[in-house]
């Protein structure tokens, strides 16, 4: 990917960028998570607790700055994270956050996100 496309990409608006995510995660059938001695999460007004995804290593990386600095991209196989990850996730309360940048992310119920990649997944 060039400079180009990653600066356009990440100015979408997060609806854009969450269908972006779901064709990337289905291509490539990886999703990337930022990691440093665990997961980076965050959380919402609610109190939500929310992990960050996204399609592809240089977004992850992009993105590693304010309360991640010292993350770094660390790859799940889609497999895992629709078997493991997605359940685990609902079980435990918590929310992904498709793509967050510095302005806004996709925050989704984890039934719709596993959803939406199992239906992307369908067309291949």
């Amino acid at each position: 990917m060039n400079k180009k496309e990653f600066e356009a990409v990440i100015r979408l608006p997060a609806p854009i960028r969450y269908e972006y995510f779901i064709k990337k995660a289905a291509d490539y059938e990886e999703v990337w998570g930022l990691y440093n001695e665990g997961w980076a999460s965050a959380q919402d007004a609610e109190g939500n607790v929310l992990l960050p995804f996204y399609p592809d290593e240089k977004f992850a990386e992009a993105f590693a700055k304010n309360e991640w600095e010292g993350c770094k991209p660390k790859k799940i196989e889609l497999r895992d994270f629709l078997e493991k990850w997605l359940p685990g996730m609902k079980v435990d309360g918590f929310k992904p956050s498709i793509f967050p940048t510095d302005t806004d992310s996709a925050v989704m119920d984890v039934d719709k996100l596993c959803e939406d990649i199992e239906e992307e997944l369908e067309k291949y």
